[in-house]
């Protein structure tokens, strides 16, 4: 019978498990495995200590550190050697749980436990003094040794699904080296892993690997002593005399994290793989399929970006103490590139567009907490950050309605920048302490908010303001320099194709009939300048254009924006108090202009709106875009019409959009009186180049009135403004509405005829083909730009005819005031002589419809409008005003008018109405040349000094003293509001009416036997000028 095997003692057990663990041996043996290192001075020490030279808890640590001091050549290098005892004593861990005596299998894991433990140890002192061991590693890096194994543990699968193999880490090997470590043992090494992963993405594009570096710092941050290792490296927030935008992108930890993207940067910066270069490069001669696989793969990865740069932000920010690094870094990075705001932005100095967009992506998602539909949470935004908050410098940016003057003398109004109002701190409490409400209770909250804000005003203590104001401002600021300055590259991208496509055409068309080495140069450079710029442009469409659920993160904080600042002034109600509260007129005007923007960008493309609580902003822009009083740029003011154009169901890509206008309660009381109001207003911008902007404005309002007068509710409203403002908007209105008409149709016509100059020039093909070819060149250049010239301003002529026409059927009134009618007869005679008159075959085109040139459509339309007024004229005066026009009107005008009438097959009802007008018009001219003749000779005093015609209604200029007919004084106001003899500041109320004179010229013409009715009387003047 075979003897049984006698039982291992638990010291036996404990010597077998440590030497399979550090691979040492006390006994030299002759091991067969190379890897055990036989420790003969620790031996010797053991042995004469009197103890047996068996391996165990007591001798463990003296054992470790005798192998990693002897630095043995063959062996493995020490952290490798430590890692790798910390993985095979989590095996013989996992081997110990099999024991079947609880009380030997208690002892032999605490006895694996401290070894792994001092494995961990030994691995931070190791990485903090990597001199202290001996390491003969012939590859060993610059980089962390533990970098490999953050990799690992962070996650082998890189931005496209593959795996990026190397070596692993072992189970809880990470955790333990991280979570119990005290900072000052780690600090070195946690600085060193920082440096090592910002290293790893700088210069990565998109389509590089960027993924495994992020989810390695979220791994570190998650640790507490790497939060704060990571706020207390040096390159958090780089310092220095040279610090900018850029140094910050490149220098600091999260810049070049923060840098990775799909978009173009400067040649210095460039990240590689080039995105424009391996997705779109030919995109005109790509597949769809292919562009939309590489729109989608850019939209991925960045949103994976967007995501762990939010988390790592997230994890920071959980942590209190971190969270004041994290908004420092935000503020120094946004003040250090405040010149992105700028027309022009000088790459070298600023960070990447790159940068701002994923910044502005991350802050949108640190928001998301607070843009719940409810926009609850809304009253914790307090409006004295932006006048007393130390952490955004906004002073030199320009504010809704506040001058620099008031928003240095209101910023300097309690002791300093720095300081509060009263009670700062009970203040914020309050904030705090705010009960949640709905819109539905907005009004109520906005005033007791208001008051809050106002009864705590004259604080001289630091106030501390809750992270949710911090953040909404910050991403206010962020998106300003980041997403809303990408829309405007991306504007100015597709200029820059535009005006490359004309110039390759003109410069192709031109090789045509004058070939030249030269031109074939400038073609092939215009073809490269095109793929670069086309292929830039697509970078931006895929990562910002075709990522919806962006737009609408930005969308909802724009909401949370326009509600908020509407609260300000005490809600969302009509009209608005007589006085701006500072609260509102000292923010930043960017805040208004950026949400307005964001609008136009999203209404452009389709189905972006959808889903989108539209009703906030168009509530928003109705109060505000007619009050100069509250947001002074007019420039603002306009573009919330064009928001609103947008949105027109004929042009909008959203269902949103589609009954917007038609039963909005708001809109329908005061949307076309604001309209009417900017068009008026933006007569007078300020800016030099004011005449040729409010064409592009007023397009945008007309397109706007012109849908407005087919909705019911709306007609409603703009007859009943017409009717109330009679003498006011109304009448300003359609005075400039006449002024711009005459004046887009005239430089029409008048280059019509230069067109059909130069096209004539080129049709003589001996003639042109003689010429210099650089006289040749800047001839086709003018003869294309006169083109587009002509074309747009005989589109706006159209619209303004058009309006005229439509509005004309049933507002009548305005137009024969005595201080318009004649206006209005004198455009309309103008027109006429254009259309109809001896010059009209001059102005015949190979293809008018080319330039929006469409004669017959404006002829018809100048008729209407002669008869619609002829229709409400019951004082008969009209007709009289057609036949005062010594410019234009003469008897065989309406002859030859009636004429082309009858050839272009107008309606035999209207030929009449016009046939008896002109009947109208042929007798007042008789009866006006009656009445001069028996006049004789005025007095001079009796002539009105501007038109030469009797007065009827003298009044007496307060300034200048000069008595003129009110009628033509009035005129005159509704242009310019000051003394013509003098320019001092005049309107209507503050006319003198000229009793005694008056009285005079009654009894003047009473002696002539005729009477002064209705403007019926008067002598034709020479100097008329329609434009006045």
């Amino acid at each position: 019978m075979a003897s049984q095997k006698p039982s291992r003692t638990p010291a036996e057990i404990e010597d077998i498990i440590l030497r399979k663990i550090w691979l040492v041996s006390l006994v030299d043996s002759m091991e067969s495995d190379s890897r055990i290192v036989y420790l003969e001075l620790t031996a010797a020490e053991i042995l004469s200590e009197g103890k047996e030279l068996k391996l165990s808890r007591d001798v463990m640590e003296r054992v470790i550190f005798d192998r990693l001091s002897r630095g043995y050549l063959e062996a493995e290098p020490p952290f490798q050697y430590l890692v790798n005892s910390y993985r095979r004593a989590h095996e013989e861990l996992k081997k110990i749980g099999s024991m079947k005596d609880k009380n030997v299998r208690s002892e032999m894991e605490n006895v694996v436990k401290l070894a792994k433990n001092l494995a961990v140890s030994y691995c931070r002192i190791h990485l903090g003094n990597p001199d202290m061991f001996p390491d003969h590693d012939a590859n060993k890096s610059n980089v962390s040794s533990l970098l490999p194994l953050i990799f690992s543990e962070a996650g082998s699968f890189d931005a496209f699904g593959g795996t990026s193999g190397g070596v692993t880490a072992p189970p809880g090997f990470i955790e333990d080296f991280f979570k119990d470590s005290d900072y000052e043992s780690v600090e070195s090494v946690f600085k060193q892993l920082y440096e090592d992963l910002r290293g790893t993405v700088v210069k990565v594009s998109a389509l590089g690997n960027f993924q495994q570096p992020l989810r390695s710092l979220l791994l570190l941050v998650n640790f507490p002593v790497g939060a704060k290792a990571l706020v207390n490296h040096p390159w958090w927030i780089p310092k220095g005399m040279y610090l900018n935008g850029r140094v910050i992108e490149v220098t600091s930890i999260l810049g070049p994290f923060f840098h990775v993207s799909a978009l173009p940067d400067h040649e210095i910066f460039k990240s590689q793989p080039d995105v424009g270069q391996q997705c779109f490069s030919g995109a005109s001669t790509r597949r769809p399929a292919d562009l939309l696989s590489s729109f989608t793969t850019i939209k991925t990865v960045m949103n994976n970006l967007y995501d762990g740069l939010t988390e790592v932000l997230k994890c920071l920010l959980k942590n209190m103490n971190t969270r004041e690094n994290v908004l420092e870094y935000l503020a120094e990075v946004i003040y250090r590139n405040s010149s992105r705001g700028h027309i022009n932005v000088d790459p070298l100095s600023c960070a990447s567009s790159g940068m701002f967009v994923n910044l502005s992506a991350v802050m949108l998602r640190l928001c998301e907490p607070f843009l719940d539909v409810n926009l609850t949470k809304r009253d914790k935004i307090d409006p004295r950050y932006v006048l007393y908050g130390d952490r955004l410098d906004v002073k030199d940016l320009t504010a809704l309605h506040a001058s620099s003057e008031e928003l240095s003398e209101w910023f300097g109004s309690h002791g300093s920048l720095m300081d509060t109002s009263t009670n700062a701190g009970d203040g914020n409490n309050q904030f705090q302490q705010s009960h949640e409400s709905t819109i539905s209770s907005s009004n109520a909250k906005e005033s007791s908010l208001l008051q809050k804000w106002n009864a705590s005003s004259m604080s001289t203590v630091k106030a501390k303001y809750p992270f949710i104001c911090e953040c909404f401002f910050m991403t206010a600021r962020v998106l300003n320099l980041g997403l809303l300055k990408a829309f405007s590259d991306f504007k100015h991208l597709a200029q820059d194709i535009s005006r490359c496509e004309d110039a390759l055409s003109s410069f192709k068309a031109m090789q045509e009939h004058a070939p030249s080495p030269q031109l074939q140069q400038d073609i092939s450079r215009l073809e490269k300048e095109i793929e670069m710029f086309s292929q830039e442009k697509l970078c931006y469409e895929a990562q910002i254009m075709r990522d919806g659920g962006f737009f609408h993160s930005a969308l909802s904080y724009y909401r949370l924006m326009v509600v908020w600042l509407v609260g300000l002034v005490g809600g969302f109600k009509m009209p608005l108090p007589s006085a701006c509260p500072r609260e509102f007129a000292a923010m930043p005007e960017h805040f208004v202009e950026d949400a307005m923007e964001m609008l136009i960008f999203a209404s452009r493309i389709p189905r972006t709106l959808d889903g989108v609580v539209l009703d906030d902003f168009l509530n928003f822009i109705i109060m505000f875009m007619a009050s100069p009083e509250y947001i002074r740029n007019p420039y603002l003011r306009s573009k919330m019409v064009e928001v609103l154009n947008s949105w027109l169901p004929k042009g909008s890509t959203s269902r949103a959009t589609e009954t917007l206008f038609e039963g909005h309660q708001l809109s329908l009381e005061y949307l076309v009186r604001n309209l009417l109001k900017l068009y008026v207003d933006i007569e007078f911008t300020g800016s030099h180049t004011q005449f040729y902007d409010k064409f592009n404005i007023r397009h945008n309002i007309a397109e706007l009135l012109e849908y407005l007068w087919q909705v019911p509710g709306h007609r409603s409203a703009w007859r009943r403004i017409a009717k109330e403002e009679e003498k006011g908007v109304y009448l300003n209105f359609l005075n400039f509405l006449i002024n711009d008409s005459i004046y887009l149709l005239d430089e029409s016509l008048n280059k019509i005829l230069a067109l059909k100059e130069i096209e004539a020039e080129m049709s003589n093909k001996v003639e042109w083909e003689a010429r210099p070819i650089q006289e040749r060149q800047e001839r086709t250049r003018l003869f294309h730009s006169q083109e587009n010239i002509v074309r747009i301003d005989m589109k706006l002529a159209n619209e303004d005819v058009s309006m005229l026409a439509f509005t004309s059927e049933q507002i009548i009134a305005p137009f024969l005031l005595p201080e318009m009618v004649e206006r209005v007869a004198s455009m309309l005679n103008y027109f006429l002589l254009q259309l109809v008159g001896p010059q009209r075959k001059s102005l015949s085109l190979k293809d008018p419809e080319k330039y929006e040139f469409r004669p017959k459509q404006l002829l018809k339309q100048i008729v209407h409008i002669y008869i619609n007024l002829a229709r409400g004229d019951k004082d008969n005066i009209f007709p009289a005003a057609i036949t005062r026009d010594g410019r234009s009107y003469n008897e065989q005008l309406f002859v030859a008018a009636l004429d082309v009438l009858q050839r272009i097959g107008e309606d035999s009802r209207t030929i009449q109405e016009f046939i008896d007008l002109g009947a109208k018009a042929k007798v007042a001219a008789s009866e006006a040349m009656n009445a001069e003749a028996a006049l004789g000779d005025i007095p001079d005093e009796f002539l009105d000094p501007i038109q030469y015609t009797l007065m009827g209604d003298p009044v007496i200029l307060p300034s200048s003293k000069v008595i003129v007919d009110r009628p033509v004084i009035q005129r005159h106001l509704l242009s310019d509001t000051t003394d013509p003899f003098n320019r001092s500041h005049l309107t209507v109320d503050m006319l003198i009416p000229a009793v005694e004179l008056k009285s005079r010229i009654e009894e003047f013409m009473k002696s002539q036997g005729l009477t002064h009715e209705g403007g019926h009387l008067s002598v034709t003047s020479t100097r008329a000028n329609i434009q006045d």
